[in-house]
């Protein structure tokens, strides 16, 4: 994203919940993206502070705070404003990672706009901020297989014939940050939209 500093930095926030029971949910898989990049690049996400665990440093050459809303995921946007009050971030550069249950496993899909789909931390993100004008990475979660409430099945973990491939969704969605950070919108877009981690058919 060249000449990115003269416009300060960008804010990557990963949707979840917070705290141990959620650890490694499908509702968290943003949040676990967003882990995953810091980790890659030295950034622990250890300061906690304007509802969120965040961390500032560089991802390649672009200045970012990682952050991760330590509100509900249905009041994820009180975090996203505080953030960007503090940070002076505007909506053109915020990136929001969430899972997507439209989307089988193994698939992402990055959106410089629009609605909240049903998903209920991208919901409150377009209050707060009163409009739908960021960019999103979603990263696919597919829907239940056995008739279970989909409430239940996004705050519960894998399936044990997934959890292999939720590594490799994670890896290939912190790949996906990178170059949207460092390459941009479109390129990302060009790389990654057609990407499927599974077997078979792509």
């Amino acid at each position: 994203m060249a000449g990115s500093e003269a416009f300060g930095p960008m804010l990557v926030l990963g949707l979840g919940n917070p705290g141990s029971r959620y650890d490694g949910t499908r509702h968290n898989l943003g949040a676990d993206v967003v882990r995953e990049l810091g980790r890659r690049h030295g950034l622990g996400l250890g300061r906690q502070s304007l509802s969120a665990l965040w961390e500032k440093g560089r991802v390649g050459g672009v200045n970012v705070i990682l952050a991760l809303p330590q509100t509900y995921m249905n009041l994820s946007g009180q975090a996203a404003a505080s953030l960007m009050h503090y940070f002076d971030v505007g909506p053109d550069r915020l990136v929001v990672v969430h899972d997507d249950l439209d989307l089988e496993l193994g698939r992402l899909k990055i959106a410089r706009k629009g609605g909240s789909g049903g998903h209920k931390g991208v919901q409150s993100l377009i209050q707060h901020l009163g409009d739908g004008e960021f960019i999103r990475l979603k990263v696919g979660i597919d829907r239940p297989r056995y008739d279970e409430p989909v409430e239940s099945y996004v705050l519960n973990g894998w399936y044990a014939d997934q959890r292999e491939l939720v590594e490799k969704v994670v890896a290939m969605a912190a790949d996906c940050l990178e170059a949207i950070l460092n390459r941009g919108v479109a390129e990302a877009m060009q790389q990654f939209h057609s990407v499927f981690t599974g077997g078979g058919e792509g």
